[in-house]
Formats: structure tokens, C-alpha cells, sequence
């Protein structure tokens, strides 16, 4: 059984990282002979953001990497959907496995597409219903061109109901979970984070802001200047920079400088970043993957959008969207760090209830050697 993977960007590699282990298991096991052939398209290419997590979570080195780099959309999308479309013609694999709502996601899913092979989308479902996103209309025409959905949520379930694309979609939870839980003991035994950065656990926030909608924008200044509030008023802040934030800080805000209690450090691995999310006692950031962390690991998040595409994390009590409404975060972050002053103490957010058991990537495994059994 032969399966291509289209990987380009961090979150993508953290759910690989699973689903990857589940395949070998199936290996070891003599059940099925499953070749997966991993391509990277380099949408991701800092060391912090790639090769460094391939390396830490164990995931096999890809057979290629299209290193396409940056650039618009449409130039990123372009460049990827040549290349993959020449290494699935190479290949001839019997299924094609896309992960999430990137342009990578997006080119794989077209080129397979465009060739009539098999897709399978992990993460479907997901809608923020807010298309000036461009991860909404990735992961829509992921979906709908795809021909197996592995929804992680009831809520992903639905949305792909109201499409009429339930016929091809199956809950199998989230294989996010199941990264947080197989790693969370590895970053207690391997980050020296918090040492590396003088910290103490419960004592600092985290924050983390690279939406082109953020960045892009006036509203970059807001929140930066609400960063360094709520780091000057409550308690410390450390603020992982993605390139893109930084690039955009030099372009458009050079006067601009981080209070003394806004501690900017450059992108971490995902053992350092979990051990990071785990000891703090508040996250504020504009990543869908990290709100869920912050969830499974009982962390209170602020989501700096007025949307998500996990409303689960809302409903269940962690999560709070503030947008970029400066007053607005900062009486946020007042009640949130007062939440469990003087304690470490966290609430048990209710994890099972919405995401799963944490064995997604074995299900989204077996599930596809059914189907791929059935067509053979």
C-alpha cells in the first residue's frame, strides 16, 4: 500500500507525528505493508519551524522537500502544485493524506485531485465562517474535493453535514490530543525551557501572533502595545516571533520596542514550546493549534480574533476571543490571572467530551487501510 503525504507547516507536523506512529505500528504488527512517502513543500523553512520538529517528534525525513519557500498565495500555491503533481506521477501512490487548512494542504489536495487519486483529509471540517481567511478556503476545498474526512470534532461533523459531505466523514477525534499527551512527558524530561529563560511555573504568560489578518495590518501596533500591557500590569510575557511577525514589525513598525517585561525569543520546537504552554499560567495568541493546546493542557487561552474554528475550547470554559480590543484583553487577562491567584492550581478543561480519547491517529489509520483494501 503505497500513500503520499503532503506536510509543510509546523501544526502539520505535529499531527503527522501520530498518525506516522500509528503506520509503523500497523508495520510491526505484519498487518498491512503501508509505504508512506512523506513530501515537505517547505512552506515552513526556519529551522524552528521545520527540520527542528522532524527530529524531535520522531517523523521520518521526507522524500523530498520542494523547499518552495515564501511569497503570495498564489505564487506558493503554484509553485507547490507543480511539484507535487510531478512526484505524484512518480509515485503512482493509491491515496494522498493532507493535513489542516495550509496552501500546502490546498496543492496536495488539487494535484490529487487533477489526477483522480484517493484524498484524505485529517482535520476536516473546521470553519471559522470567515472567508477572508485563507485557511477557510483552504481547508472548504480541501474538503470538498477530498474523498475520506476525518472530522475531530462534533461540531466538524456538522459543519460537513451542512455541506452534504457527511456520507464521507467519520469522528475519529483529534490527533492534536494525541500529540500533546505522547509529548507532554517527553518536554517534562527534555526542555530546559523555563531554566533557559528564568521561569517560573504559573508565573508568565505566552503569547504568539502570525494571522496574515493580525500582521498585516493596523491592528498589529494594538496588539503589540496590548502585549506589552498586559506584561507591564500582571505578570511576564514570552512571545515566541514567528518570521512572519517579525518581518512585518521591521517593515511597518520600527519604532516600535517590547516593555521589559515582554520577553521576545525566537521560534521554538514543539518539546520546548508544550513545556512552555504547560507551565504557564495564561496563552494569548491567534493560533488555532495553540488554542487547543492550551485547552488539553488546562492553560486559560485569549484568542486575539473574533472567530475560531474551534469552538469547542470556548464552550468548554478555556478559551475567551478578544480580538484586537485592547480594553478588552487587558480586563481579560485581569480575571484570568486572578482566576487561581496565589495557585497553581488549573481548571480540568472537559478535553474527552469534545476532542476524543487521544487514539485519533490510530483510527484515521485503520480507516484508511479499509478503504484503500476496498478499492485494491
Amino acid at each position: 500500500m503505497r500513500l503520499v503525504t503532503i506536510v509543510g507547516a509546523r501544526p502539520q507536523f505535529v499531527k503527522l507525528a501520530p498518525v506516522s506512529r500509528a503506520m509503523a505500528s500497523v508495520r510491526t504488527a505484519g498487518d498491512c505493508g503501508i509505504e508512506d512517502i512523506i513530501v515537505h513543500t517547505g512552506q515552513h523553512y526556519d529551522i524552528g519551524m521545520s527540520s527542528v520538529f522532524f527530529s524531535e517528534l520522531g517523523i521520518p525525513e521526507p522524500v523530498a522537500n520542494l523547499a518552495v519557500g515564501s511569497g503570495s498565495h498564489g505564487e506558493q500555491t503554484a509553485r507547490m502544485l507543480m511539484a507535487i503533481e510531478d512526484l505524484l506521477l512518480k509515485y503512482a501512490p493509491q491515496l494522498v493524506i493532507v493535513y489542516g487548512d495550509t496552501n500546502s494542504t490546498l496543492a496536495g489536495a488539487l494535484a490529487a485531485a487533477k489526477q483522480h487519486i484517493p484524498i484524505a483529509h485529517v482535520e476536516a471540517g473546521l470553519r471559522s465562517f470567515d472567508r477572508e481567511m485563507p485557511e477557510e478556503v483552504n481547508r472548504i476545498v480541501a474538503d470538498h474535493v477530498s474523498d475520506i474526512l476525518f472530522a475531530p470534532t462534533a461540531t466538524a461533523m456538522q459543519n460537513l453535514g451542512a455541506e452534504n459531505l457527511a456520507g464521507r466523514a467519520e469522528q475519529v477525534g483529534d490527533v492534536m490530543l494525541d500529540a500533546v499527551r505522547f509529548n507532554t512527558a517527553l518536554s517534562l524530561e527534555h526542555s530546559t525551557i523555563l531554566k533557559t529563560l528564568d521561569l517560573e511555573s504559573a508565573s508568565f504568560a505566552v503569547a504568539t501572533l502570525h494571522r496574515a489578518g493580525n500582521t498585516d495590518s493596523g491592528r498589529l501596533q494594538t496588539l503589540l502595545d496590548a502585549l506589552n500591557d498586559v506584561a507591564l500590569r500582571f505578570l511576564p510575557v514570552v512571545f515566541p516571533v514567528h518570521p512572519r511577525t517579525r518581518a512585518r514589525i521591521k517593515a511597518d513598525l520600527p519604532s516600535w520596542r517590547p516593555g521589559p517585561n515582554l520577553q521576545l525569543v525566537e521560534p521554538l520546537g514543539y518539546l520546548d514550546m508544550i513545556r512552555l504552554v504547560a507551565g504557564a499560567k495564561l496563552v494569548l495568541t491567534d493560533s488555532g493549534g495553540l488554542q487547543k493546546e492550551a485547552f488539553f493542557l488546562n492553560v486559560s487561552c485569549m484568542t486575539l480574533r473574533e472567530e475560531t474554528e474551534w469552538p469547542e475550547t470556548v464552550d468548554g470554559g478555556g478559551n475567551v476571543l478578544v480580538g484586537a480590543d485592547r480594553t478588552l484583553i487587558l480586563k481579560t487577562a485581569e480575571a484570568m490571572v486572578s482566576r487561581h491567584a496565589g495557585s497553581e492550581a488549573k481548571t480540568d478543561y472537559p478535553v474527552e467530551q469534545y476532542f476524543g480519547d487521544g487514539h485519533a491517529a490510530e483510527a484515521i489509520v485503520s480507516s484508511i487501510v479499509n478503504f484503500v483494501a476496498a478499492r485494491s
